[in-house]
């Protein structure tokens, strides 16, 4: 009789892939990273261990946007303090900041528990197509490779 066998995070390998993310739109890119990060698209996938790999994410600022949302979507915090909610569109923080965009947008498709917090880890976001990940040798997905994730 053979036995199934059972992932776990000391046991599986952890591949290393590239994304290139000019021209992708914004939140199909971002599904398809966190399905990477979580490892769905794999054989072994189990849902409470932690199967995926890593994510090295490049030209983060060259994404692309569909509709008005980059004028109408705005993003809100607040300081804690009477008066202190703050607000930035999506273009500003585009513009500013998208690593952070790109890295917040995957957090919120993870598991929220212990073990997102973990894959969130993995991911590597960078704006340009430098990245200082070459010693891991990882596989660059194509544009076909990861419109069919």
């Amino acid at each position: 009789m053979s036995k199934t066998p059972y992932f776990t995070k000391e046991t599986v390998e952890r591949p290393w892939y590239v994304v290139d993310l000019e021209g992708e739109v914004f939140g199909r890119a971002c599904t398809r990273i966190a399905a990477l990060l979580i490892g769905k698209n794999r054989p072994e996938y189990t849902p409470g261990q932690d199967c995926g790999g890593f994510v090295v994410v490049l030209n983060a600022d060259k994404i692309k946007v569909t509709g008005t949302k980059l004028a109408n979507k705005h993003y809100y915090n607040h300081s804690g303090y009477p008066g202190g909610i703050r607000h930035r569109t999506l273009g500003e923080r585009l513009e500013k900041q998208p690593e952070e965009l790109i890295r917040s947008a995957v957090k919120g498709m993870l598991p929220h528990n212990k073990i997102g917090a973990r894959l969130i880890t993995k991911l590597k976001v960078y704006t340009g197509t430098d990245h200082p990940h070459q010693a891991q040798n990882p596989t660059v997905l194509s544009a076909e490779q990861f419109a069919a994730l």
